[in-house]
């Protein structure tokens, strides 16, 4: 199932967590826009400096941001 991390700037507002089997996300001139088979379900304009990330979870039900799951970083 797709989903996104929506993370704004320290201080503008909260988090969001959006995930939809269907959802999608599209550019629109200065806007971003998650939509769904409903339609439009959020919209982040750019002027806002939120980033955006992009976090499915695997098999297992982990997130790909989900580092707490993975072992130690190979040596070099």
């Amino acid at each position: 199932m797709p989903a996104y991390l929506v993370q704004h700037q320290r201080g503008q507002r909260d988090d969001i967590l959006i995930d939809a089997p269907d959802l999608t996300l599209s550019f629109e001139g200065d806007w971003a826009i998650f939509s769904d088979s409903n339609g439009p379900s959020l919209a982040v304009p750019a002027e806002r400096g939120a980033t955006i990330q992009r976090i499915d979870p695997d098999e297992d039900g982990n997130t790909t941001s989900d580092t707490t799951s993975q072992g130690p970083a190979p040596q070099e």
